[in-house]
């Protein structure tokens, strides 16, 4: 195969291999172009402004096929543009008809797809619309059903609050009754106070000063009158109840436990086994209603916190608009299931809350109408505590004071002792900076020795000797370092056991205060006996 002409009008010398089955041959006779439409003949200039003169050339080719025909188009030869034949072309040529057929079956594939396009777009206009009234729909049911849910809320909110107060005026009335039971014991309280206000202080000790000793036995001891469930034992007990955590019967059962167990505690320490005194009973049936009523009342105010919380969450919830602020997207929320009730259940949870205050009020009720009257203990046996308690203080306090003064002469040997070892060191320090002088010289002379030429390098006495000097000084300046180290873990020390022998004087001056100063300046009036038994 040979290439004729420039690269623009190649054409090949060879015949032409037969056309593919995919396209459609190409005929050179005349019938095969048919007159379809008029030809016009060309005006203007055939020659192609954008192909070059210079790609042209005359070729020696000598076609096989019957020349090109010009009859059917009727343009003479002088006009007529000089196409390339054929046998010539690069590319394959196609009929009219094929040209007509492509034509036609774009129209068609045109009119199909804006058929089947504008089909899809009314169906898609359709779901739209059907979609959005349908969401529309769905979403005024939920608001509708939120909206219920509000009543629903805020119908058992006032039953709530309503049974509420009730309860508070129950309570109320509960504590006022513990008040008057207070006021017929307000002339033993004093004495008790006074022992409170020592506990209280005392327990403001610090460190191991805080210690269970004589003087706070008797201190609890002093308690055990007839004020003691009301004055004394009721704050702690009712703390701990309190604090618990636990059911109604189970707080009941513990204050039953803390008032027999103290009881006991302080009859033992006054040999007279376990106490029991109508003033207990009276105050742990008092108790057991308080707690009773407090737990009813808690249960309810917890309820209608609840209630409060849920009001409000599911009325923003019912007011939310599609432009509302605050609409976002959460992801995955839909697959959350955090309930933990159902209509029926929260009803019923409500309902119990409301029908157990109801009972602990006709229980508080009965339990006033009960509580008639106190016991009140003798006053010669709060005189004999009163005076056990300031002999223990009296020796409780001398024994402080002798160990605050022992711990000062310790204290003043540690201080005198820690400046003899910051002394040590500071010699230690000067020591070895002293050394390091010497250990520079030996070095620097070892240095300057190796810069001897040749022969000169001589491992002479003053080069063994200057070596030795080195090893000699760096292992005394190791070795006071060392000293010094070991110097300063003793100061370490010795600061230690001053901190802590500050700690612990500070810890006796604050024990001193509290007994001498704040205890026993309480302790210098007590009321008389007349008072006590409360005739006057």
């Amino acid at each position: 195969m040979e290439l004729v002409g420039s690269t623009l009008t190649a054409t090949y010398a060879h015949p032409q291999p037969a056309p593919t089955s995919f396209l459609p041959a190409v005929g050179t006779v005349t019938s095969s172009y048919r007159d379809r439409f008029p030809h016009h003949n060309l005006a203007h200039s055939l020659s192609l402004p954008w192909r070059p003169n210079t790609y042209y050339k005359t070729v020696s080719n000598y076609p096989t096929l019957s020349p090109y025909c010009t009859r059917a188009q009727r343009v003479c030869e002088s006009t007529m543009l000089p196409f390339v034949s054929n046998r010539t072309t690069l590319f394959t040529r196609y009929t009219p008809d094929d040209w007509y057929r492509s034509n036609l079956v774009n129209y068609q594939e045109s009119n199909s797809s804006r058929h089947n396009s504008e089909r899809f777009r009314v169906d898609t206009s359709r779901l739209i619309q059907d979609k959005y009234q349908q969401i529309r729909k769905t979403q005024v049911d939920t608001t509708q059903n939120l909206g219920e849910r509000v009543n629903d809320i805020a119908f058992w909110k006032s039953e709530i609050t309503h049974e509420l107060d009730e309860m508070i005026g129950e309570t109320n009335a509960l504590t006022d009754l513990k008040r008057r039971l207070e006021r017929a014991l307000m002339e033993t309280e004093a004495p008790l106070q006074v022992a409170r206000e020592c506990l209280f202080h005392r327990e403001k000790r610090m460190g191991i000063d805080l210690v269970h000793d004589e003087a706070e036995k008797e201190l609890l001891t002093s308690l055990l009158s007839p004020s003691f469930i009301v004055t004394a034992v009721a704050p702690s007990v009712s703390s701990q109840v309190f604090s618990s955590g636990s059911s109604v019967q189970q707080q009941n059962g513990l204050a039953k436990r803390q008032v027999s167990s103290l009881q006991s505690l302080f009859g033992e320490n006054l040999g007279l086994g376990s106490v029991h005194h109508p003033t207990c009973v009276t105050w742990l049936s008092l108790h057991q209603g308080s707690v009773s009523d407090r737990a009813a009342q808690h249960e309810l105010e917890k309820d209608l916190s609840d209630k409060q919380t849920a009001l409000r969450i599911d009325g923003k919830c019912k007011d939310l608009r599609n432009t509302s602020e605050g609409v976002s997207y959460f992801r995955g929320v839909e697959r959350v299931d955090a309930t933990v009730s159902v209509p029926e259940s929260w009803a019923k949870f409500t309902d119990d809350n409301i029908l157990r205050s109801q009972s602990e009020r006709v229980a508080s009720t009965k339990l006033r109408d009960d509580i008639e009257n106190l016991l009140v203990v003798t006053a010669n046996e709060m005189w004999n505590q009163f005076n056990k308690v300031n002999l223990a203080f009296t020796n409780r306090i001398a024994e402080t004071a002798d160990a605050k003064n022992k711990i000062h002469v310790h204290l003043s040997k540690t201080l005198q002792e820690i400046f003899q070892i910051e002394m040590t060191i500071e010699s230690i320090k000067k020591a070895i900076k002293e050394k390091s002088a010497f250990l520079k010289v030996a070095q620097t002379r070892l240095d300057e020795r190796t810069r001897r030429p040749n022969i000169e390098l001589c491992r002479d006495t003053a080069q063994l000797r200057l070596v030795n000097e080195v090893y000699e000084v760096d292992d005394t300046i190791q070795t006071l370092q060392q000293r010094l180290r070991d110097s300063e873990d003793t100061l370490q020390s010795l600061v230690h056991t001053k901190t802590i022998l500050e700690q612990d004087l500070a810890v006796k001056a604050n024990t001193l205060y509290i007994d001498q100063e704040k205890c026993m300046s309480m302790r210098k009036s007590y009321p008389n006996t007349l008072r006590l038994v409360g005739f006057c």
